[in-house]
């Protein structure tokens, strides 16, 4: 077997070569993540994601074009957001810890905001590891990370991922700080949007566990992030505390599923290229021969979603029902086998899901004949 280095080297060759020569790779985001485990059973997703593809670009040159992401006009807003709360070293971030983290220790009477600039995302790494071990050894300061990079194995491949802050409290314990631009109002915002921040940070907060793990006396990641967001309708930062140890641990076990990128790789035809250049008939080639797994809620997470959709309905696929309906059903995996088992033309008697949709078409049947109205004829 040859060395890991070279291994490395290898891959990111390969995915280089599946990506396109001239195509400049994406990175891979915490939010990507996020989505990754949340469907680690599909192969087309994390072979994208780590060959860095640009899957917006991708779906455009599929014919399925993509509505996921973000606006301009928000990600706008979300970055003046970011700048005031950060605004004079951090003064009014780390209030906000202080108040809803820590108030046990010293106020933050001046924090120490390291600089973190470095060449290429593995010495922004190595220099984050460096000031964190520092500002560990520190004890009794407040220290401020602004955009550090850490660097997470994901499937045999390392993700480059970069929190909006961390917090190095006077006990030497750390925290990730998500800031976002949605409001919080009388205290309490959106469910679904602190849902999605949690999981994001969850991945912030594994990639910070294997840096800490690293250090000669590890210190603790704090598993209640700080999530900042503007108070009620003005532009005034606000904060809470969010718990995110079961999407910590949600993810970590995903994470753990997902098929080493390089088993992937190696499965794939001889000359396989996901480059948008491609003309669009060996592009659809390309894509359909990684196996996907489909589902809808993969419309609110994934760029692609609408092109596997399509290629799930044209093949008649349950998963396009949900996940919850396709492990009712067992080995059917077509909505016509479903049909057929449940007008008794095919699938075993004895097979509890193919049971339950003949009783249910029974049912069906006997309660439409009741249930019909006597039509008096014509006159």
């Amino acid at each position: 077997m040859p060395p890991p280095r070279t291994r490395e080297k290898a891959l990111r060759q390969r995915l280089a070569e599946l990506r396109g020569p001239e195509v400049q790779a994406k990175a891979l985001d915490a939010r990507a993540l996020a989505a990754l485990a949340a469907n680690p059973g599909c192969r087309r997703r994390a072979i994208l994601d780590g060959a860095g593809v640009d899957k917006a670009v991708l779906a455009d040159a599929l014919g399925s074009p993509s509505v996921f992401g973000q606006s301009q006009f928000a990600f706008v807003r979300g970055n003046a957001f970011e700048a005031k709360v950060k605004a004079d070293g951090g003064t009014e971030l780390l209030r906000l810890a202080h108040e809803k983290l820590d108030r046990a220790a010293e106020p933050p009477a001046g924090a120490h905001v390291p600089d973190l600039t470095a060449q290429g995302p593995h010495g922004r790494t190595a220099r984050t590891e460096l000031a964190l071990r520092e500002a560990t050894e520190a004890a009794g300061d407040w220290t401020l990370l602004d955009h550090p990079m850490l660097a997470l194995d994901v499937a045999g491949s390392p993700a480059f991922l970069e929190p909006d802050a961390v917090v190095v409290h006077p006990d030497g314990s750390w925290t990730v700080v998500e800031i976002k631009s949605f409001p919080m109002l009388d205290g309490a915002a959106d469910p679904a949007k602190v849902g999605a921040a949690a999981r994001q940070s969850a991945v912030y907060v594994l990639a910070l566990e294997q840096v800490a793990a690293r250090l000669e006396a590890a210190p603790r990641v704090r598993h209640r992030i700080l999530l900042v967001c503007p108070k009620d309708f003005s532009n005034l930062p606000t904060a809470s505390a969010v718990d995110v140890r079961k999407q910590r641990a949600v993810t970590a076990r995903q994470l753990d599923r997902l098929t080493r990128i390089e088993e992937i790789a190696d499965a794939l035809p001889e000359g396989t290229c996901f480059s948008p250049e491609l003309p669009a008939e060996r592009l659809t080639e390309a894509v359909e021969s990684v196996p996907a797994s489909y589902a809808p809620e993969c419309l609110s997470a994934c760029e692609l979603a609408f092109h596997c959709r399509d290629r799930s309905r044209a093949e008649g696929a349950v998963t396009r029902l949900g996940r919850p309906v396709r492990a009712e059903l067992g080995g059917l995996t077509t909505v016509g086998d479903v049909l057929a088992a449940a007008r008794g033309e095919a699938g075993d008697p004895d097979d509890p899901a193919v049971a339950a949709l003949r009783r249910a078409a029974a049912l069906r049947a006997e309660a439409l004949a009741t249930a019909a109205p006597e039509v008096a004829p014509c006159p």
